[in-house]
């Protein structure tokens, strides 16, 4: 097996701070590279620095010997690089659930299973709801998750259409979550409420728990 590279940003254990696995200690894998530029982008760093080259064997030992049994690559954008499916491949074959966090514009269908997407839809105060690949919401599988981050009614309505016209709640994990700074969750749980929407409140909890630290949580 050849050795495959990746340009990493930084690796760390925390809580899982988003979707279904929130609460859970994690680790870490922030891959180099962005082909978004999300107008509250809270990990910028990750698409302006170049990262340092890692072979994908150190990034399985790291996880391997984190003691956690879950891990989590993301970005920036995982999935620019080639070697991120060799990645997700060795990290699965080492026995711990992985996760993979990608912004919604490339074809998720590079990562195989058992491998649960994350899928990060991004609505239209993003800025980049334009550049989304639709045909990912054709190719959720069984452990899949649907990101909405929302910052303001018109986020809001546009994501609960694109809930019904795909039947997202039926397919699979579906996660509401609110642009900090931009839209309470208070207005956000209320507007759900208010439509009895079949998905899941969620909001950023490492943020909470470290609401001074930007990397490594």
């Amino acid at each position: 097996r050849m050795t495959v590279i990746v340009r990493v940003i930084e690796t760390f254990v925390s809580i899982q701070g988003e979707t279904s696995f929130a609460g859970r200690p994690c680790a870490f894998i922030r891959l180099a590279g962005c082909n978004l530029a999300c107008a509250w982008c809270d990990t910028r760093y990750a698409s302006i620095e170049p990262g340092r080259e890692v072979p994908v064997p150190e990034l399985v030992n790291f996880v391997r010997t984190s003691g956690v049994r879950c891990a989590s690559v993301t970005g920036g954008e995982p999935l620019l690089q080639s070697g991120t499916s060799e990645l997700v491949a060795q990290l699965c074959e080492a026995d711990v659930t992985v996760l993979v966090e990608t912004n919604g514009s490339l074809d998720m269908d590079l990562i195989q299973p058992p491998a649960r997407r994350i899928v990060d839809m991004k609505p239209p105060s993003s800025g980049m709801h334009g550049k989304m690949d639709m045909m990912n919401l054709r190719r959720l599988r069984t452990g899949d998750e649907v990101k909405f981050i929302i910052g303001d009614r018109a986020d809001y309505e546009w994501s609960r259409a694109l809930c019904a016209a795909h039947d997202l709640p039926g397919r699979a994990e579906v996660l509401f979550g609110a642009v900090t700074g931009r839209l309470s969750l208070a207005d956000l749980a209320a507007w759900i409420l208010a439509d009895r929407l079949d998905v899941r409140l969620q909001t950023q909890l490492h943020r909470l728990i470290w609401p001074a630290l930007d990397r490594g949580v």
